[in-house]
């Protein structure tokens, strides 16, 4: 992934989390954590609803986003401050949003964290993963776990695959400001067919669509992408299965308890957002086979 020296990244609001903890409590759901799931089955790195973690505050030593990486400017500041593509990945991924669905588009933005932080959510520890919380609509990415799990699941990694991460969670944020989120949490069931599943590969369609339209504007902070980019980003998909998880934990794969769709859906998704480059593709809800 090659970013635009040019490209001015300085309107995605993205914080670094840091100092004491003033504690907090709030709402409960949060979309796209994974550390539930991996506390109990090294969870999916964009699950849904990690509740047992994001149940209000815990007491002691969270982090307050009190940072803010107001230093990345341009798309030259990554070759100085690595910290700056979290503003590049947002930038690009808000600016085609904003113009994909401008009547209810509304900027979100996003808080990277080591540790533990308090959310509108409740307390998350660094084992949740990257989660989108639908209460104060931001997104949260623990960096360096996030690097760790995506090596443990197997992926490659690199750029194209954290930039597919935070897309996903900001396909989340669509589907909130859409109405879909609510419609789909609605229904607790779980399973290959589920709300919940739709609802996943939903977020991994978008971030196809994304990724398509990626290099579209020529001020924009992603300069040009590659096939390996691309490969790297399936490589995320495939790795967050739901199937891929239960075989490696427990030897076998069980569909009734599926929350987030196996490895093929994943990339099917995934690919029908890069191929058609249109996000009203992306209706998973209404689909007979997700593949």
């Amino acid at each position: 992934m090659e970013y635009r020296d040019s490209a001015d990244i300085s309107g995605a609001s993205v914080n670094q989390a840091g100092g004491a903890s003033r504690g907090s409590s709030g709402g409960r759901l949060a979309v796209g954590g994974g550390g539930a799931i991996i506390v109990m089955i090294l969870a999916l790195i964009f699950g849904i609803d990690p509740s047992g973690l994001l149940g209000g505050s815990t007491g002691s030593g969270d982090t307050q986003a009190v940072n803010p990486v107001t230093s990345c400017t341009r798309g030259s500041d990554i070759q100085v401050n690595r910290e700056c593509r979290w503003n590049a990945y947002l930038s690009s991924i808000g600016q085609y949003w904003s113009g994909a669905v401008p009547k209810v588009y509304r900027a979100t933005s996003m808080t990277v964290f080591t540790n533990q932080i308090n959310t509108g959510c409740g307390a998350a520890t660094s084992s949740v993963g990257p989660f989108y919380c639908p209460v104060d609509q931001i997104i949260y990415i623990d960096t360096a776990y996030t690097g760790t799990l995506l090596a443990q699941l197997g992926a490659k990694g690199g750029d194209a695959a954290e930039a597919y991460i935070v897309a996903h969670e900001f396909g989340h944020h669509i589907q909130n400001l859409l109405g879909t989120m609510a419609k789909a949490q609605s229904s607790s069931q779980t399973g290959a067919g589920s709300a919940s599943v739709r609802l996943e590969l939903q977020a991994d369609c978008y971030a196809g669509v994304w990724f398509r339209h990626s290099t579209d504007d020529p001020n924009g902070a992603i300069k040009a992408v590659t096939q390996d980019d691309l490969n790297r980003i399936i490589d995320a998909a495939i790795s967050v299965g739901d199937d891929k998880i239960q075989k490696a934990q427990t030897g076998s794969v069980n569909q009734e308890s599926w929350t987030h769709g196996s490895s093929a859906q994943r990339k099917n998704w995934t690919s029908i957002g890069f191929k058609s480059g249109d996000y009203t593709k992306c209706d998973t809800f209404s689909a007979t086979n997700l593949g």
